[in-house]
Formats: C-alpha cells, sequence, structure tokens
C-alpha cells in the first residue's frame, strides 16, 4: 500500500521516541470536500493507524481529522477534539505529515504548540524531521513563518490560476445549491424544472409591485420551501436571486475576494480588481427584458429607502 512515509532518524535506538512508552495520536486534515480529497483523507487515517500500531513502544489513541480550512481552529472539531483530549492527558504524542495540517496562521500554531510543551505533549513533524520537545522553541518558530509563508505562496498561485481561467471564458461557479439549477458534470448549470417555476415566480411578483417581505410571506403560506428544504425564507437571499445575473444566462465572476489568506474573509469586489462576464454560459431562466426592468425598480426602491434615510 502506497501511503505517507515518517523517516524515522537514526538516535531512534537511544531512547528517542520512537522506543518510549507513549500515548500517540495523529492529526489529519484536507481542506476541500473533492472526492479525491476525501479519499486522501481516509489514506491518510488509514496510514497513521497501522503506523502507530506497528510500534511496539506506543499506545494507539486516535487519529483525528478535519476536513475543512486551516485557517481558524475552531473550525475543525477534529483538531478541538484532539486538544481537549490532550488536557485530560490521553495523549503524550502527535504525529502530523506536515505543519499546514495544524494550521495556516504562524502565531495561532506557535502558541498551540507551546501550550502542548508545557504539558509535556510532543508534536512530530514529518516533513523537517522535527520533534518540538526535542527541537529549540527558535526552531520550530522560524519553521511555522516558512509555512505560513509556503501557504500565502500556494494560495497566491490557486488566485493566479483561478483569474487566468476567469480571462480564458472559464466560468467558475463555487456554490453546490443554487435554487433553479444544478450543476451538469462538465460544470454547467442546467435548469431544475420545478425550481425554475420558483423562480419564475419571485421574479413576477416583483414585477407586479411585491417587496422581498410580501414574496417571502407569499412563498411561506404557499408552503414553497427553500433550495435545502427550509420552510423559511430569508429577505436577503431573495434580494439576492432578484440581482443575480445567472438567472439571464450570464456569469459574473470575482464579485467578491479575499484580501487576506489569514482570516479567509471575502469582501465585495468594488473595483480593486477585475471582473469577468461570460454571457450565453447557460440555459437562462429569466428573459433579459423582466431582469433588467427588475433592476431598474430595485434601483429605484433603494433610492427611495436611502432618501428616507437622509430626511
Amino acid at each position: 500500500m502506497s501511503g505517507y512515509v515518517i523517516e524515522i532518524p537514526q538516535e531512534k535506538e537511544n531512547g528517542s521516541i520512537w522506543s518510549q512508552q507513549l500515548r500517540v495520536a495523529a492529526y489529519c486534515r484536507v481542506s476541500t470536500p473533492y472526492e479525491e480529497q476525501q479519499q486522501s483523507l481516509e489514506k491518510q487515517i488509514e496510514y497513521f493507524t497501522r503506523y502507530i500500531k506497528r510500534n511496539p513502544f506506543w499506545r494507539f489513541v486516535a487519529v483525528y481529522a478535519d476536513n475543512a480550512s486551516g485557517l481558524h481552529a475552531k473550525n475543525r472539531p477534529g483538531y478541538q477534539k484532539m486538544l481537549r483530549d490532550c488536557r485530560k492527558g490521553k495523549i503524550n504524542l502527535i504525529l502530523v505529515k506536515s505543519l499546514s495540517r495544524f494550521g495556516r496562521d504562524a502565531k495561532e500554531t506557535m502558541t498551540t504548540i507551546r501550550r502542548l510543551k508545557q504539558m509535556g505533549i510532543g508534536v512530530y513533524i514529518e516533513l523537517g524531521g522535527i520533534h518540538t520537545l526535542t527541537s529549540p522553541d527558535s526552531v520550530v518558530d522560524l519553521y511555522t513563518t516558512f509555512n505560513q509563508a509556503e501557504s500565502q505562496n500556494k494560495s497566491d498561485n490557486i488566485k493566479f490560476g483561478l483569474r487566468q481561467r476567469m480571462k480564458s471564458g472559464k466560468t467558475i461557479l463555487n456554490h453546490s445549491q443554487f435554487l433553479g439549477y444544478t450543476k451538469g458534470p462538465d460544470g454547467i448549470l442546467r435548469v431544475v424544472p420545478e425550481e425554475a417555476e420558483i423562480v419564475r415566480k419571485i421574479f413576477d411578483l416583483y414585477v407586479q409591485g411585491n417587496g422581498v417581505r410580501k414574496i417571502k410571506r407569499y412563498l411561506e403560506e404557499h408552503g414553497i420551501k427553500t433550495v435545502t428544504g427550509k420552510r423559511e425564507w430569508s429577505t436577503s437571499t431573495i434580494d439576492r436571486m432578484l440581482s443575480n445575473e445567472k438567472y439571464i444566462g450570464q456569469v459574473l465572476m470575482q464579485k467578491s475576494y479575499t484580501p487576506d489568506f489569514l482570516t479567509g474573509k471575502q469582501v465585495k469586489n468594488d473595483g480593486q480588481l477585475d471582473m469577468y462576464l461570460v454571457e450565453d454560459a447557460h440555459e437562462a431562466i429569466i428573459d433579459q427584458e423582466t431582469f433588467d426592468r427588475v433592476q431598474k425598480m430595485e434601483g429605484q426602491r433603494k433610492h427611495i429607502v436611502q432618501m428616507e434615510q437622509i430626511l
């Protein structure tokens, strides 16, 4: 079986972690839900489980895993459970393939490693062969800083690739649930007839003079559910639908962007970056005339609201 190889240092015979009686765990993480990454996570879990159990000196505790971004530790339940078990005294050593799996924020990662060290818990990082209990703090800190820089570089390369795709006219759709459409195997949106009728009804109600609150009430009173199956509608969801160019067969890309990869927070693109409009990207649900009319009506409503706030 091909898998993740951990190199055992030469001093393994001299009382190192490889020949100590330790309670050992491992931590794995993938950052996207795509099938190939999910399979990679399963392989990592299987490998570390077998690897730890194969060492006669070690007692297997668990392999903690997350399918989540490494930006914020609070959003990784597996990581949080591992830290709780550390505080309970269940773990002596944590194995991890690379420091980037632990987290992308250098400051947060260094703080966590120091806290574990104070509890007598070491982290062995395969890529680098670093054991945090025996390596000087300065080495760990430097390695952590380099890790963040590498993560930043990878993030920039991914963004560059995505923008090159946008420039070539290849649509990029991040959503998995979008009322009126489903994504085909080729990545192109396909109309879902029964959902498309709901979309047309929302636009028709708005053209008839109904605001988003009245539309929300209509949908809920008629038992029409959201794309996620909820009975209650959000006015902000309806408002976004009314201005979504995808309903006329277009895709406007880079409407938002992430200025800081460490926060992961997206902000509206108000001209800071280029945007790319792909026309006739897929089958339309709403005709251009109706869409333009709704945009004009929305603009007038917002102007009235702004004037009322000023007065």
